[in-house]
């Protein structure tokens, strides 16, 4: 699913479309964080049934498939560990394998208590914590997406801190109506209307504000100019 958004994401703009398919990634990212959380609550359902009712359960098997399981996740972790905290797609994708990674360890160390001393029940309470591991993240993933899609203010960047280097700009009266929201992961962009009282100052206050905001790492500015406040 990562892989297929990502892939889309790359088509270029349309008319119909002026942004293309960037959002695509994030949509990606929600629905990786939802499977998640189902998988999770899956397990804890699971794990509670074999609490109360132990099975018998085959050590050496269980740690022959986790040790395969653990060297395929591990590869796949390593891989997507580069960029995955600047893409909420490929986010998605990593707590996916980091969670089978969980998985194959905590089978490896169930297996293990179960081959030395039988105790069964390793397998599910183990099973409850890599559940609330696998929780905890896939929350925080569905929560930044859901944050992107309603075009909240990015965490990174303080709005009253936007405000105040933009209305510090020489010639620069007033600033209203500003927002700030990700349009996908690694591309901000900010919208305001300044009141610019001198029209020969335009240039340099686009110029000086263009500048201020890429020193924020916000790369899609569009800014109105004005005389007297038309927008409140």
């Amino acid at each position: 699913l990562a892989l297929v958004a990502a892939w889309i994401a790359q088509r270029p703009a349309t008319p119909e479309r002026s942004f293309g398919y960037l959002r695509l990634e994030i949509l990606a990212a929600l629905v990786n964080g939802a499977v998640l959380l189902a998988l999770a609550i899956g397990i804890g359902v699971e794990a509670w049934r074999r609490i109360r009712a132990p099975g018998t359960v085959n050590g050496g098997l269980l740690l022959g498939v986790a040790a395969v399981g653990f060297v395929a996740n591990l590869a796949a972790a390593l891989v997507l560990h580069r960029g995955h905290e600047h893409s909420l797609n490929q986010k998605g994708a990593y707590l996916h394998v980091l969670g089978d990674l969980l998985g194959s360890v905590g089978t490896l160390v169930a297996g293990g208590i179960i081959l030395a001393t039988g105790w069964s029940l390793a397998d599910p309470l183990i099973s409850v914590l890599i559940g609330l591991l696998v929780l905890t993240s896939a929350w925080r993933l569905v929560k930044e997406s859901v944050d992107v899609l309603l075009e909240a203010t990015p965490r990174h960047i303080a709005m009253q801190d936007v405000h105040d280097r933009i209305a510090s700009v020489p010639g620069v009266q007033s600033v209203h109506d500003l927002h700030l929201w990700t349009v996908t992961s690694g591309v901000v962009a900010m919208s305001g209307h300044l009141v610019v009282r001198n029209p020969s100052d335009n240039q340099p206050v686009l110029e000086e504000v263009q500048e201020r905001m890429l020193a924020l790492g916000i790369n899609h500015v569009t800014v109105q100019l004005e005389k007297e406040p038309i927008c409140d």
